[in-house]
């Protein structure tokens, strides 16, 4: 909304020239409504494990799953040598898991933001935050079952997991600024949800969590360091895998990565949120 100033009477005059830049104008709104952010995220949690059978457990039970299946196939398969595969595996899938499940659901909040939109003010970041929110609710159940497989198989629990939260942060950074991105081009185009559905499923097999980069030939190494999942996931990884802070080199050029794509899906969502309503 633009700035008002006032009148002596103290009714509120618009004043073109008081007008804050978009960017700024849009990060206090957010604040102004993060009672709606939390309460968005809640309804979201309570919408999708509502007449579950396994509830919020499922949460918790996705991963494992998924880390027996692919520890058959690429342990027979592959004949990969990662020591202690389930923990290796889980680490960056759990990372993962938040990554895609957070953009993906902005990507599709386009229809709910618009119809909100049209009845009340709202501003649109509130949607995309209320994803993020859910995305690392959802993270924080997933590392209880990596917990477990670590005391299952006596794998170390080392003190550099309290280097986690940030590792967390740099990633939601990065998560976030994807999403906005996402949500602004998804906003336009109709068809990007289904797009970016196909896209990220590459990108995943594309990024060293189900295999460990060194089986990926010479040649072909460059490739990895194109993928910024690829330095986000060593991020996470390592203080529980490796059991290592990420060296400075890693963690710096992961936080500059994860500032510019925040700071670039910002100005650009800011840039164009006007026309969200003219794109409905």
């Amino acid at each position: 909304m633009s700035t008002a100033a006032r009148a002596p009477s103290g009714i509120p005059v618009y004043d073109s020239a008081l007008q804050r830049p978009r960017w700024i104008e849009e990060a206090a709104n957010l604040w102004k409504y993060r009672g709606l952010v939390h309460e968005l995220v809640i309804r979201d949690i309570k919408v999708r494990y509502k007449r579950s059978v396994l509830g919020i457990l499922w949460t918790m039970l996705a991963p494992l799953l998924n880390m027996i299946a692919l520890t058959l196939v690429f342990s027979a398969l592959l004949k990969t040598a990662i020591q202690n595969y389930p923990v290796y595996f889980m680490a960056g899938s759990i990372f993962w898991t938040f990554f895609s499940q957070t953009t993906s659901t902005a990507t599709s909040q386009t229809q709910a933001s618009n119809e909100l939109a049209k009845r009340m003010f709202i501003p649109r970041s509130v949607f995309i935050a209320a994803a993020l929110g859910g995305g690392l609710v959802n993270l924080g159940l997933s590392l209880v079952p990596l917990v477990l497989i670590l005391v299952a198989t006596g794998f170390p629990l080392h003190s550099t997991w309290a280097f986690l939260p940030v590792s967390v942060f740099i990633g939601a950074i990065f998560t976030a600024g994807v999403s906005l991105l996402l949500f602004t081009v998804a906003s336009r185009f109709a068809d990007i949800k289904e797009m970016y559905l196909v896209l990220v499923q590459t990108w995943f097999f594309l990024t060293p969590i189900v295999y460990h980069p060194s089986i990926v030939p010479g040649r072909y190494r460059f490739i990895l360091s194109l993928n910024p999942m690829y330095f986000l996931i060593r991020t996470f990884r390592d203080p529980i895998y490796e059991g290592v802070i990420p060296s400075a080199t890693l963690l710096f050029g992961s936080l500059a990565l994860s500032v510019v794509v925040l700071v670039t899906g910002w100005v650009f969502f800011c840039h164009r949120r006007d026309d969200m309503a003219y794109w409905s």
